[in-house]
């Protein structure tokens, strides 16, 4: 590309001169993955699903929801997509996982897509852990969570590499499962 030309990444949408101006929206994702409008609940699956498919997320953390005429920020409390189901086919190196996340997104785990291990400050009665707590990549920036029972799932198919480290094959890739 030359440098006059323009690329369509969501950094440009919300730079753009023709670009509606930009609002506070009150939504909010909680931990748990659950969107809430104005405090409320918002039990709608197919209206999560369609603000979910324009979601964005810029470079400097902040969360977008983006159309042609509308545009505003959002607050998540950890990531916008909790993976809620796991899919394995193969075995060893040939293996292939699959997640499927709560707005029905289906993320295969490959280097386009790796797993990444977290630690998280865990502070239960004032007593300060640490929680390795695994996300998949989704798509420009965005992840998703897995769940404690996709983790223990995932972690069944779990083995140690070439170095001794503890993870799983999927497409060709080794991802671990350890901090």
């Amino acid at each position: 590309m030359g440098p006059n030309q323009t690329t369509n990444r969501p950094t440009d949408a919300l730079k753009s001169p023709n670009a509606p101006l930009a609002q506070e929206f009150n939504i909010h994702i909680d931990a748990d993955g659950a969107w809430f409008h104005a405090g409320g609940l918002i039990r709608r699956p197919a209206l999560v699903k369609l603000f979910a498919s324009i979601l964005r997320r810029e470079a400097d953390g902040s969360y977008w929801l983006v159309t042609p005429v509308e545009r505003g920020t959002i607050t998540v409390a950890d990531a916008p997509f909790i993976a809620v189901s796991i899919v394995v086919t193969g075995v060893g190196t040939d293996q292939q996982i699959s997640f499927t996340t709560n707005v029905d997104n289906t993320v295969i785990l490959s280097g386009d897509h790796p797993l990444t291990m977290r630690q998280l400050p865990n502070d239960a009665e004032g007593d300060i852990t640490t929680t390795a707590v695994p996300y998949i990549h989704v798509r420009d920036r965005l992840e998703a969570k897995l769940t404690r029972p996709v983790f223990y799932e995932l972690a069944g198919y779990a083995t140690s590499n070439d170095q001794g480290v503890f993870g799983v094959w999927s497409s060709g890739s080794f991802f671990r499962l350890e901090l």
